[in-house]
C-alpha cells in the first residue's frame, strides 16, 4: 500500500510539474498553452516518423483546425443550447458588436458555468478517442489525422487545466454514472496522455 501511495504521489507531482504553467491561466496563456503542446506533440510525431517534406504540412494544418474546432462548443452553447443565460447574452451582444476579443474573454472567464457542453464531456471524449484510433490507423488523409489528434489533445489539455484549477474533472462525467476521486483522476489523465502518445506511433 505504501508503495502504491508513493507511486501515486510521484505521478501526481510529475503531472503538476509538467502542467504547472497552466495554473491560473488567462485566455491568452491558454491559447499559448494549447499551441505549445500541439507543436511539441506534432514535432514528436514528425521526428519519430521522419516527416520533414512539405507534403506533411497537411498534418500541421489539420492540427490547427482540430485545436480550434472544439471551441465551437462554447458558441453552440451560447446561441443554441442556453441563449437565455446572462453569460450567453453578454457574449452574443459583444460578438454582435464585433468585439471578438471581449467575447472570447467572457467565454473563457465563465467557462466553468457551462456544464451542458457537447464536446467537453467524458462521454464525447471516449467516443472521439475511438474515432481518432480508426482515423489514424486506416485513413490516408494527413489532414484528417492531424485534425482528430489535435482535437483529442485539446480535450486532454482542458481536462488537465480543470484538474489543476479545481482538483477535479467530475463536471466532464455528468452524463455518465462515474465518480472519480483525486487518485483515480490522476491515473485517468496519465492513461489519456499515454494513449495520445501511442496514437502518434500509429500515424
Amino acid at each position: 500500500m505504501k508503495l502504491c501511495h508513493n507511486v501515486f504521489s510521484d505521478v501526481s507531482s510529475g503531472l503538476k510539474s509538467v502542467f504547472h504553467p497552466l495554473e491560473s491561466i488567462s485566455m491568452k496563456k491558454e491559447i499559448i498553452t494549447h499551441s505549445s503542446f500541439l507543436v511539441a506533440y506534432f514535432i514528436f510525431i514528425s521526428l519519430f516518423r521522419g516527416w520533414f517534406e512539405v507534403i506533411y504540412l497537411q498534418l500541421w494544418i489539420g492540427g490547427i483546425l482540430g485545436t480550434l474546432l472544439l471551441d465551437v462548443d462554447h458558441f453552440i452553447y451560447v446561441y443554441f443550447l442556453r441563449p437565455h443565460e446572462v453569460t450567453s447574452q453578454r457574449a452574443s451582444r459583444s460578438l454582435s458588436k464585433r468585439e471578438l476579443r471581449k467575447t472570447l474573454e467572457i467565454l473563457y472567464i465563465t467557462r466553468a458555468e457551462r456544464t451542458k457542453l457537447i464536446f467537453h464531456t467524458a462521454y464525447f471524449q471516449i467516443i472521439f478517442l475511438l474515432f481518432t484510433f480508426l482515423i489514424v490507423t486506416s485513413s490516408a488523409s494527413l489532414l484528417g489525422r492531424g485534425l482528430v489528434l489535435a482535437a483529442s489533445l485539446h480535450l486532454f489539455i482542458d481536462q488537465v487545466v480543470d484538474f489543476l484549477e479545481t482538483g477535479s474533472i467530475q463536471s466532464w462525467f455528468k452524463e455518465l454514472p462515474i465518480t472519480l476521486d483525486k487518485k483515480q483522476t490522476v491515473w485517468y489523465l496519465v492513461a489519456l496522455g499515454l494513449t495520445l502518445l501511442i496514437f502518434g506511433f500509429f500515424l
